[in-house]
């Protein structure tokens, strides 16, 4: 399955809503510290992130420590930035999606250390400010487990 990457994320219950989307999609999450929050289980509980024992979680002290357990995994940097609307690309399972923090995106470091990574797009409006994360990594995540045919989705039959 595809892997969601959060790079150093800051709020909460952004963070929640990527852990509750990846155990509902069956998508690995791997979060890259320093985190602008604790994970211990009043944390978690406080600020909605009560699915992380349903999500296939692992923290990461660098982006590199991660990439590393990713090793056959191609790259994907999701940003404002991207190249290519989200929608104009072919996702495979080999996929690691890599979102910034909510504060400043992906870091300049992160574009030149991997600028022969593809990189996507969200399409918006001009003038405004960038999607909530939450929101962003949904779309993409969705977008992508609907290419790769809903692997391990209940049935449309009711199943849950």
């Amino acid at each position: 399955m595809p892997v969601i990457i959060l790079h150093q994320p800051q709020i909460p219950p952004n963070t929640g809503n990527a852990i509750r989307l990846a155990a509902n999609c069956g998508f690995p999450l791997h979060l890259i510290r320093p985190l602008g929050f604790s994970l211990d289980e009043h944390a978690v509980r406080r600020s909605g992130m009560d699915y992380r024992e349903l999500a296939d979680l692992q923290v990461h002290d660098s982006l590199d420590a991660c990439l590393t357990t990713l090793a056959d995994a191609r790259l994907v940097l999701v940003s404002t930035r991207g190249a290519l609307p989200y929608h104009c690309f072919d996702f495979s399972e080999k996929d690691a999606l890599l979102f910034g923090n909510e504060g400043a995106g992906l870091p300049d470091s992160v574009w030149c250390a991997h600028h022969d990574s593809p990189s996507i797009t969200i399409p918006m409006r001009g003038a405004n400010r960038s999607l909530n994360l939450a929101n962003a990594v949904a779309i993409i995540a969705y977008d992508c487990w609907r290419q790769l045919g809903f692997p391990g989705a209940a049935s449309s039959t009711g199943d849950k």
